[in-house]
Parts: structure tokens; C-alpha cells; sequence
């Protein structure tokens, strides 16, 4: 069965690096070894 979240959220900088903090909420879905599908839509920039 497919689950989809759709997260909207501002990108973070971790040093050098952008990176996109993934709400605590969906950690029992995202364990590791699973496979993920990631697409980025700009929806606005600042």
C-alpha cells in the first residue's frame, strides 16, 4: 500500500548545505532502508 504525505516547509541550512527537515510525526513511516520517492516544487521564494 502506497502512502503519500505532502510536507510544505522552508529550506533549512546546515552549514554549507540546504536541507529539508522531515517533521518527527512521519518517522515511524520513513525507517531506514525505505524507499522513498522525492519531488520538489518551488511553490515560493524569499
Amino acid at each position: 500500500m502506497q502512502k503519500q504525505f505532502i510536507i510544505t516547509k522552508k529550506i533549512a541550512k546546515h552549514g554549507s548545505q540546504a536541507v529539508l527537515i522531515i517533521p518527527k510525526d512521519l518517522e515511524q513511516h520513513l525507517k531506514p532502508q525505505t524507499l522513498v520517492q522525492v519531488t520538489i516544487n518551488v511553490v515560493g521564494e524569499e
